[in-house]
Parts: C-alpha cells; sequence; structure tokens
C-alpha cells in the first residue's frame, strides 16, 4: 500500500510512532525489502561501503532485545523522573510527560512489534577524534532516515531508538554480529501504523533555533 504522499506531506508527517504500532498485522517481507532498496540509495560518506542493515524478525531474537532494552530503560526512565520531579514538571499533560508515557509503552511491548531493524557500520567508534566519528556515523544515519521515510510511504511506523546500545555488546552476541569490527547504530521497530493520519509535529519557534552567518 502506497499513501502517495507528496515529498512534503512525507518529511513534515514522519513520526516517532510508538503507541500507534500494529502489533498484529504482519509486515511483508518485500515491504522491508522495498524500503531498504531505499535506504540503500541515500547520500554516502566515505564508509559507505560499511553499511549493514539486519532484519530481526525471530519472537525469541525480539524478546532478546526487548529484554536488554527494557533493563537500559528503567534506569534511563528513573533519571527521567527524578530530573522532571526537580523541575516541579508534575503537569501531565506536557509535551515531556506525553512522550515519556509513549516511551514507557513502547518499553512494555517492544517485543510484539513484528520487525526490529539495527542499522550497523563497519568500524567501532572507540579512540576516534570528532572528526572520524562524524565520519563512521555519516553515512549510516542519512540510509536509516530513508529507510524510515520509504516506510512512511508504505503506511509502515518507525521510531528511533538506542537504549539498547548500553547492552550492544551481549546484543551482538544474540545476533551473531563480531562486535570488535562492526557497531550498531540504533534499534528501529517497524510495524504497520493503527491509522495512517500523522501530521506535523509541534516544534519550538524557527526564530529560535535556526542562525545565520553567526550564532548570536
Amino acid at each position: 500500500m502506497r499513501l502517495n504522499l507528496t515529498s512534503d506531506e512525507l518529511l513534515a508527517t514522519t513520526r516517532a510512532v510508538r503507541k500507534r504500532l500494529d502489533f498484529e498485522r504482519e509486515v511483508e517481507p518485500e515491504v522491508i525489502d522495498e524500503c531498504l532498496d531505499a535506504a540503500l540509495q541515500a547520500p554516502t560518506g566515505s564508509n559507505a561501503q560499511g553499511w549493514h542493515f539486519l532484519v530481526v524478525r525471530d519472537p525469541k531474537l525480539r524478546l532478546g532485545l526487548a529484554e536488554l532494552y527494557r533493563e537500559a530503560f528503567s534506569g534511563y526512565i528513573a533519571m527521567q523522573k527524578e530530573a522532571a520531579a526537580k523541575a516541579g514538571d508534575t503537569d501531565d499533560g506536557s509535551v515531556q510527560n506525553r512522550v515519556r508515557s509513549s516511551a514507557e509503552y513502547l518499553a512494555e511491548h517492544l517485543h510484539e512489534v513484528p520487525v526490529h531493524l539495527i542499522p550497523c557500520i563497519y568500524g567501532r567508534p572507540e579512540g576516534l577524534d570528532q572528526s572520524m566519528m562524524a565520519g563512521l556515523y555519516g553515512s549510516i544515519l542519512p540510509a536509516t532516515w530513508s529507510y524510515m521515510l520509504a516506510a512512511r510511504e508504505r503506511g509502515l511506523g518507525t521510531v528511533w531508538t538506542t537504549l539498547h546500545l548500553p547492552f550492544e555488546k551481549q546484543a551482538a552476541e544474540l545476533l551473531g554480529i563480531p562486535y570488535d569490527r562492526v557497531t550498531q547504530v540504533a534499534l528501529i521497530p517497524t510495524a504497520y501504523t493503527l491509522g495512517t493520519d500523522f501530521k506535523p509535529g509541534p516544534r519550538r519557534d524557527k526564530s529560535k533555533v535556526i542562525h545565520h552567518d553567526r550564532w548570536s
């Protein structure tokens, strides 16, 4: 299924989807392949030939990833709640609390998401300076975003997550990834969405985040 969105609609409505992922509907392998075809056409840096994408469908492997994710998430969410309490953020309707609620929902249900995509890149970031580290990630990130855009056009929802990465080595052992040579960049849960009527999200006034010539 194609949504036939314009390019601007696609860019403005590809959301981080957590609560509206359909856990019951199977995602056809050929649809994922189409999304990965788009990913492989992304603009590249010097490390383009090091791209790899691991598609995880096996329920036991998804459960293993989800357990690692939840272990990291428990510490992360505790720190978030403590910070919110110190800041006096007790408004259940605040953007922060809504995002936190959806993150908790995803952590609870991650193993039910039918496809986990793990983008990887050859090389390890340890010991790299800022320039080399930017180069390491500089191709795989646009490629993964292309995958997410292609997924949206096909009625799929995705969200960029990194919380399993504190346990990257354990995930590598689970999935047979050569940890000493390959870096996992993210985990992208992928599923059809419950409805396709996503809208642009609230954002800060662009005058506060866009700078011309100088920062001030």
